[in-house]
């Protein structure tokens, strides 16, 4: 089986509690039961991590890149400027799928208009809801 981090970034762990109106009510612990069973179906060992640290986020990506595994990610706030997670994602030697719960892009705040996790990341799934994720490792499992 190839595995695959699933990482999710700052405030998802709040999933079903914070703001359910624009990221549902799927709790975070739910969301990582549900990307196991969908990888398991696809052939994926996953393994799904949440961090508010952004370094430890860095470390994670840090491992991916030595060890040649595919990430899932979905940076939340972190996207839009973390330059330390934009030079982490850089160095991957393995595909990269960003997700986002919402579609940044139409979301009011301008600041949520960039990423700098996209230029290197082999697709971006966003506005699909927790779907995304299944989305994401679909595309992971077809490579």
């Amino acid at each position: 089986m190839t595995k695959v981090l699933v990482l999710n970034g700052p405030n998802l762990g709040r999933l079903g509690r914070r703001q359910p109106e624009i990221y549902g009510h799927t709790t975070h612990a739910e969301l990582a039961h549900q990307c196991v069973e969908w990888g398991a179906g696809l052939g994926l060992e996953v393994e799904v991590r949440q961090t508010n640290h952004e370094g430890e986020l860095l470390d994670w990506l840090n491992t991916a890149a030595d060890d040649g595994t595919p990430v899932v990610l979905n940076a939340a706030a972190w996207t839009h400027y973390s330059l330390g997670l934009w030079d982490a994602c850089a160095q991957l030697t393995a595909p990269l799928v960003e997700v986002h719960i919402s579609d940044p892009k139409q979301r009011a705040e301008e600041f949520r208009h960039t990423s700098v996790v996209e230029p290197h990341a082999a697709a971006t799934i966003a506005g699909q809801g927790i779907d995304g994720y299944r989305q994401a490792l679909e595309l992971l499992a077809s490579r």
